[in-house]
């Protein structure tokens, strides 16, 4: 069933992702475009049902306001303003819209119906999927995360055997992660996989690299290059298929909306990229992806898991990446997990990890001075990853986890604890 949709476009709001999750808990599918977007393009999109022009703070781009095409107002779709003073049109503009007047616009003036939800959203991305593969097959890389298991079982669902999955060791994984995702996805779901260890080519690459940018470029682009050797190696791959969600598209900018960060499977594809992309998640927020793996029949394990960024462990050692602060990284991390869920943390706490800077502090060990790196700890809660509150640590908990990081992490005599929220850090530090 097509879902009907209501299009907000952007002009210059910083509550885009607020009132967009607000319409599809209405059961009504929305999707943000850009402020300057066409008749045709408008078109083009499947059962628009209404228009929200959604202004904001960001309006004014290099010193003029942005406005929405003229011709828009009178294409024939029921159109309301939110602070977005000045424009043409007729309807009415609200400083805010509250939830009374939002259903009121969406389901008695544009007649939408409830009809968002995952079984809906499902049964259209597989048919979408066959029609745009058709015979062919999808490369994907299978880190095991949320993002990518869910995309697995959707293109599993859609085209079968028709999905080669890929498992790039970057040398950036947690401990054992590569190990598990091998048993779980290879020797337990049987799936078609292919392990690629890379370790040494992408520390080769990202030797003194220091900017988190050109990092997350450098780690995207060679991700694309080592699946381009594999596809080489197949016949028939002419789709790579990628867990890109709404909040790496969103993060990654927009015409009014400065950039927060770029994502490896947005900003850091490579021009010459020799894939057509499959993207059946990107219009979903965390919480939506993890639904729809439930949906999908994925066990609950999977679906929750930790979530991981996929850059991997070169966004959370700071810096230019050297192999020692890497390691301490990787063993930090694992006892933060271990004692997450030993406390029963790990079922409370939405994301947790830890850092280490590229920088040193003046400590003590064996009596005797020493000048060694500090290890940041992160533990947040949020529903869809576009706003984070700090998790409140049992003091004991805390006080356990500092002791093992310190007596069993190398190169480490400090420990942290990041109370920032998201806004204003975001979620991971790179």
């Amino acid at each position: 069933m097509k879902q009907d949709m209501i299009v907000i476009l952007d002009l210059g709001s910083t509550q885009n992702t607020v009132l967009a999750r607000q319409i599809r808990d209405l059961g009504v599918y929305s999707e943000i475009h850009p402020h300057d977007i066409t008749v045709d393009e408008l078109n083009a999109l499947d059962n628009v049902k209404g228009i929200i022009l959604n202004g904001g703070e960001n309006r004014i781009v290099d010193g003029a306001a942005v406005e929405v095409r003229q011709e828009l107002y009178d294409c024939g779709y029921p159109i309301i303003s939110i602070d977005y003073p000045g424009s043409c049109c007729e309807k009415q503009y609200l400083e805010l819209l509250s939830e009374e007047e939002l259903r009121s616009f969406i389901f008695d003036e544009c007649q939408a119906e409830a009809n968002w939800n995952m079984k809906n959203f499902i049964d259209d991305q597989v048919e979408m999927i066959k029609k745009q593969v058709g015979d062919k097959k999808v490369l994907l890389a299978l880190s095991g995360g949320v993002d990518s298991s869910v995309v697995a079982a959707m293109l599993i669902k859609a085209i079968g055997q028709q999905l080669v999955c890929v498992h790039v060791n970057h040398g950036l994984m947690r401990k054992n992660e590569s190990e598990s995702v091998i048993e779980v996805f290879k020797n337990q779901l049987h799936a078609n996989l292919i392990y690629v260890d890379a370790t040494e080519r992408f520390l080769g690459k990202l030797e003194n690299v220091s900017d988190p940018e050109q990092k997350r470029k450098i780690i995207g682009g060679e991700f694309i290059r080592v699946f381009e050797e594999e596809a080489r190696k197949l016949e028939g791959i002419d789709f790579l298929g990628q867990g890109t969600i709404y909040p790496d598209i969103i993060e990654s900018g927009t015409k009014t909306a400065k950039m927060v960060k770029s994502h490896h499977n947005v900003g850091g594809l490579p021009e010459d990229l020799q894939f057509e992309l499959v993207e059946p998640l990107k219009q979903l927020f965390k919480d939506e992806v993890r639904a729809c793996g439930i949906e999908l029949g994925l066990p609950a394990s999977m679906v929750y898991r930790q979530p991981f960024p996929g850059p991997g462990l070169g966004v959370r050692c700071l810096g230019a990446i050297t192999r020692d602060r890497l390691e301490a990284v990787r063993e930090s991390d694992a006892i933060l997990r271990e004692e997450f869920e030993k406390a029963g943390l790990n079922k409370k706490v939405w994301q947790y990890f830890t850092v280490v800077p590229d920088f040193k502090s003046v400590g003590m060990k064996n009596h005797a001075r020493c000048f060694e790196y500090m290890v940041i700890i992160r533990a947040i809660n949020t529903v869809d990853a576009m706003t984070a509150s700090i998790e409140k640590i049992d003091w004991d908990v805390l006080e356990k986890i500092t002791n093992r990081i310190l007596a069993e992490v190398d190169h480490v005599n400090r420990v942290c604890y990041d109370m920032s929220p998201k806004p204003p850090a975001t979620i991971e530090f790179e």
